[in-house]
């Protein structure tokens, strides 16, 4: 990467050595917002074209509809929700709703996909989080300053970066192939007939208990809910420290080591993870049904395993109820039937498993660490590529924050 890391060198001593201008969004772009679709307008609309939302899950696609509302080069970002400031490039024919807003440089010596580069970068930096309900509205997008080297150089930049990005997603459509071929052996593994006992969960797993907040007092707990399980990797991320004195209404659950909790709550997102020592006698959400494993009769892992089986999918999706906001009550959980055969067995197959799971979500081992080996690679030149110097005369002070770990130097790439 030095060679073209040279070449951009050379190219900013040739072209802007003083430093370059900066522009806000709204000077270089038109700023549009999407319009209100429901699901039944979708319905009634199928056909060819995406209509992209706020999700970021296949590429934002909300569904596809038999007209357009724009037609070329443009970005899309996250106006609302967990993924507000989220930026796409999109070119071709499409439409949005309400949760996107639209850009669309109206400019000349812009690189479309350099500003969607740039913005990736700093966009999230601007979401407010008021009201509970993240946001970065177009009033806030078109203030947003970047810097603006000159066209050759965004070239160079924009060539680099989609080098970068191709690999990555090289890599990550072989893992999730390798996740495919896990999951299809793991369900081969825990498939069986008549030849094993069966129970369901209910019957294997034993009775947990809620805290007493007024026995509690000053007793700092970590607080588990929906959002610290990792639909990704199955683990627990971020936590709250709770105690008696703000505890939200559903922090009702102790979990303790080996416990299987299940999302409850818009249960087909998978939310579901076995605990560890780390969150022993701590506090969940009562938006899990909390599985203790009778361990005279099921292993923990072997329980945790059951869960992630498309058989146990299929149960939830099917019994799940409401149609906004559905969920599954905890007593029909516990009817889901499951095999028991013996322990050994049981040891044999999490073992198995365990190498498997590894293979896939492991970062330290195989694909995943390559793939997270590339991506600090990219982040790494990404914020070298986009860190300049501001040219004295430009006008405003560039005021959006400096690239994680970044600092202009002289020659004006970091």
């Amino acid at each position: 990467m030095n060679k073209p890391m040279n070449k951009i060198e050379k190219l900013i001593d040739e072209l802007c050595p003083e430093g370059v201008g900066f522009k806000s969004i709204g000077e270089i772009c038109q700023i549009n917002r999407g319009r209100v679709m429901s699901k039944d307008y979708l319905r009634n609309n199928a056909g060819e074209y995406p209509v992209y939302s706020s999700q970021t899950v296949d590429d934002g696609v909300f569904g596809r509809i038999n007209t357009y509302d724009y037609d070329g080069e443009y970005l899309t970002w996250t106006t609302d929700g967990a993924n507000a400031g989220s930026i796409f490039y999109r070119n071709g024919k499409f439409s949005i709703t309400n949760v996107c807003g639209l850009l669309k440089v109206k400019v000349d010596g812009v690189n479309t996909k350099f500003l969607l580069y740039i913005l990736a970068t700093v966009s999230k930096k601007y979401v407010s989080a008021g009201m509970g309900n993240p946001k970065i509205m177009s009033n806030v997008m078109e203030k947003i300053l970047i810097p603006i080297p000159p066209l050759a150089i965004q070239q160079e930049i924009v060539k680099i970066l989609d080098t970068f990005t191709t690999l990555e997603a090289e890599l990550e459509a072989e893992l999730e192939a390798r996740k495919k071929q896990y999951e299809y052996y793991r369900d081969e593994l825990l498939t069986f007939g008549d030849d094993v006992e069966w129970k369901t969960l209910g019957e294997v797993c034993l009775k947990t208990e809620n805290i007493k907040w007024k026995e509690s007092n000053n007793i700092d707990y970590q607080y588990i809910d929906l959002s610290s399980v990792s639909r990704e990797n199955n683990k627990i991320s971020e936590t709250q420290t709770i105690n008696s004195t703000n505890a939200p209404s559903r922090a009702q659950q102790i979990i303790k080591i080996d416990d299987v909790i299940f999302g409850t709550t818009r249960p087909t997102l998978k939310r579901y993870a076995l605990i560890n020592s780390e969150y022993n006698n701590q506090i969940c959400s009562t938006g899990f049904c909390v599985l203790r494993a009778n361990q005279k009769i099921i292993l923990p892992s072997f329980l945790f395993f059951i869960l992630k089986t498309m058989k146990f999918y299929y149960f939830v999706e099917n019994n799940q109820e409401g149609a906004g906001y559905p969920s599954i009550s905890n007593s029909k959980v516990k009817e889901f039937p499951i095999p028991i055969p013996p322990l050994t067995e049981q040891q044999r197959i999490v073992a198995i498993l365990d190498k498997f799971d590894a293979l896939v979500n492991d970062i330290s081992v195989g694909l995943p660490a390559e793939l997270n080996a590339r991506r600090k690679q990219y982040e790494y030149y990404r914020n070298k590529l986009l860190t300049f110097n501001k040219f004295p005369s430009s006008g405003t002070e560039f005021n959006s924050p400096p690239l994680e770990g970044c600092q202009a130097k002289p020659d004006g790439v970091v």
